[in-house]
């Protein structure tokens, strides 16, 4: 079974950096997909960036296009997000996707498995 923990999330101020970090198990991640969402308040669930986890190739939605990174260590067993020039509007609970099932890779509708979330808030 698929589990996946994200952790990371904090309070920091508009131009701050986060990292957030998923940790991986129960999932063979040596050629799928896996994701970061974001969902504030009363808004629908956000694809942020994806990465094919067998080559690498990222993908990222334009409102993060040149601030955020998505990676992922050697072993495959943890996802991050390299969060820099942090804006109020990147505020939300940001989750960790995984089993990609086909699709758009920022629709959370192609992913079946995900985390909890941590949150992400970022003051002005």
């Amino acid at each position: 079974q698929v589990q996946l923990v994200e952790s990371g999330g904090d309070s920091v101020q508009a131009g701050g950096s986060l990292r957030l970090s998923c940790a991986v198990s129960g999932y063979n991640n040596n050629a799928g997909r896996m994701a970061w969402f974001r969902q504030a308040p009363g808004k629908q669930r956000e694809g942020v960036a994806s990465i094919n986890t067998g080559y690498g190739l990222t993908y990222y939605a334009d409102s993060v296009k040149g601030r955020f990174t998505i990676s992922q260590d050697n072993a495959k067993t943890t996802l991050y997000l390299q969060m820099n020039s942090l804006k109020p509007e990147d505020t939300a609970m940001y989750y960790c996707a995984a089993d990609f099932r086909g699709g758009t890779v920022l629709n959370a509708a192609s992913y079946n498995a995900w985390g909890q979330g941590t949150q992400v808030t970022v003051a002005s």
